[in-house]
This record gives structure tokens, C-alpha cells and sequence, in this order.
């Protein structure tokens, strides 16, 4: 059993293990992580049922889910909400910080005016932290029958899918699953940004910019946004090193003409390296449960926060 005994309401982990069997196994089948039917009583249905004890008296609860590249956050949050729903009877929104990134045009305009590489999405700096706040908050507003339309984006076209295309959410909500890559990470010391963490800073961001900037972001608007969270999760990778390994695989399960190639990888994950290393030191003990990945991409321990 992976989920601490202490913590485990047992007989709603088995009930809820028992109804979302179906939809959960067909949920991994999907993401093809049949391997993941095993976790569905050790993992999922007793964090469900630790999210659902956790549940404001008013409003949904927000809960982050953070994890590097390649981590499995997406599909964490997919099978959690399938025990959410089909086991717990609670209705799930799931949002991504990728589909609130800044629009092409925007980024663009950012490279202009600040600095070149915030053409890239993915660092804090690059996503609409205004529509993400505002889209939490119209969601804990829901009524009943009520809906709303969530972004999505192209990573494809590298833009932001029409309103048409957004996938739409019906009131009201009872848990919020936020996920992304830098959800909760905390701005870094000054003295800290000095040396350069990798090629990319060193040749590109010389005078240290571009990373000041994305330090100054963590400290203003995604400090407002993180402190909405209420729980979090964290997905520990193993280290640095196996972020690259597993980007690329997770590359693999995309359309072949969205695919980046090894090299391309590497470039792409460095302007994530500074904030991943400094999120492994210090979230495992801010998180209210870690997951510990082991190298194989297993689950290999969990450990909860001091918050109840």
C-alpha cells in the first residue's frame, strides 16, 4: 500500500475503488498506462477520498499539481478526477497552466520589449495570469447549470486555440484540479540568479535578463495566483538528470509533425532547468503530498505535509 495508513479512510477508498474500476481502467487504457490499474486502490482512490475530507465548507476546493517535464501530471489528473467522479460522485474541473499561456502574438511582443527568449512559452512571464485567476474564480462562482468555457492551447501552432474550440465546464464544481509545471514555485534569492545554471544563460541571457524577469513574475502576479491554492501536489522527479530522458519519451506520444528530436529537447527543457532544480530543493516539504517517483517512472513512496 502506497497511501500512509494513518491517513486512510479505508472503507471510502474501497468503495470508491470499487465504482471508478471501470471508468478507470478504460481512463488508463486510453493514456496507455495500463500498469497504472495496480495504483487505483494503493494511490488514487484514497487521495480522492483525502481531497474529498478536505472539501471548504463553501466553494470548490483548489487543489495545484505540480511536476517537471514529463512527470505525469497530466495524467494524474485525468485518472484523479475519474475516482473524483465516477467513485466520489463530485464534479471535477481540471485546468492547465498551459492552456492560459500568453497568445503568439503576445509572447512575441514580450521578445521585443523585454527580452528575446520569452518568445518561448513555458517559464513565468509566458502565460495570462489575469485570465487565470479570473477563470478560478468564475469557476468556485459557478450556479447550477451554469457554464463556462475553458481555454485551450495549440502547442502545435504554438497559439491559442479559437473560443470555439474551448471545452466548456457546468456548475457547479466541487474540486479544481490545477495543474502545470511551475504551480506553486516560489521566487528565488537574488544573490541566486548571479551565475548562469546553464549554456542557454550563459550565451543567451549573459546579463541576466531574461531570468530576473521570470524571478520578478514569481514574485508578483504568480505569488497571487499560487496563494489561491489550498492543496498541493507535488510529482518528485527522481532529478535533473531524468527530465530530458522522460520529455522525450512523453515526445513520443504526439503527432509525428509536433514532435521535437533529442537535441531539440535539450534546448527546450534548459530554459526550465533554474526553476526545476530550485522547485526539487524546495517543494517536497512545502507540498501536502509528495508523490517520489523512483527512476523507472514508478510511484516509489508518498509522504504527506504537516497540514492537515
Amino acid at each position: 500500500m502506497l497511501w500512509p495508513q494513518n491517513a486512510m479512510d479505508a472503507s471510502c477508498a474501497h468503495a470508491a475503488a470499487a465504482r471508478a474500476e471501470p471508468a478507470f481502467a478504460a481512463a488508463a487504457a486510453a493514456r496507455h498506462v495500463p500498469q497504472m490499474q495496480a495504483l487505483l486502490a494503493q494511490l488514487h482512490a484514497p487521495l480522492a477520498c483525502w481531497l474529498q475530507a478536505r472539501q471548504p465548507a463553501q466553494g470548490p476546493l483548489l487543489v495545484g499539481i505540480n511536476g517537471a517535464q514529463g512527470a505525469g501530471k497530466s495524467t494524474l489528473c485525468q485518472l484523479l478526477q475519474v475516482v473524483l467522479e465516477a467513485g466520489l460522485g463530485l464534479r471535477v474541473a481540471v485546468l492547465s497552466i498551459d492552456d492560459v499561456y500568453l497568445t503568439h502574438a503576445e509572447r512575441q511582443r514580450l521578445a521585443r520589449e523585454v527580452h528575446p527568449l520569452l518568445a518561448v512559452r513555458g517559464v513565468p512571464g509566458t502565460h495570462d495570469v489575469a485570465l487565470a485567476i479570473s477563470l478560478l474564480d468564475r469557476l468556485a462562482a459557478l450556479r447550477p447549470g451554469e457554464r463556462l468555457a475553458l481555454p485551450s492551447f495549440d502547442k502545435g501552432r504554438d497559439d491559442r486555440r479559437p473560443p470555439a474550440q474551448w471545452p466548456e465546464v457546468t456548475g457547479p464544481v466541487d474540486i479544481i484540479l490545477f495543474e502545470g509545471w511551475c504551480v506553486g514555485a516560489s521566487a528565488q534569492p537574488a544573490a541566486a540568479l548571479a551565475t548562469p545554471i546553464n549554456a542557454l544563460e550563459a550565451e543567451e541571457d549573459a546579463d541576466g535578463r531574461w531570468r530576473s524577469y521570470v524571478n520578478a513574475q514569481l514574485q508578483g502576479p504568480y505569488a497571487d495566483l499560487f496563494d489561491r491554492l489550498q492543496r498541493l501536489i507535488l510529482l518528485q522527479v527522481p532529478g535533473w538528470e531524468k527530465v530530458h530522458e522522460w520529455r522525450c519519451q512523453q515526445e513520443q506520444g504526439l503527432p509525428a509533425e509536433q514532435r521535437m528530436d533529442a537535441e531539440q529537447v535539450r534546448r527546450f527543457i534548459a530554459f526550465y532547468e533554474r526553476l526545476t532544480r530550485h522547485m526539487l530543493a524546495t517543494l517536497p516539504t512545502r507540498a501536502d503530498v509528495c508523490l517520489r517517483l523512483a527512476p523507472d517512472h514508478s510511484i516509489a513512496a508518498v509522504r504527506l505535509g504537516d497540514r492537515t
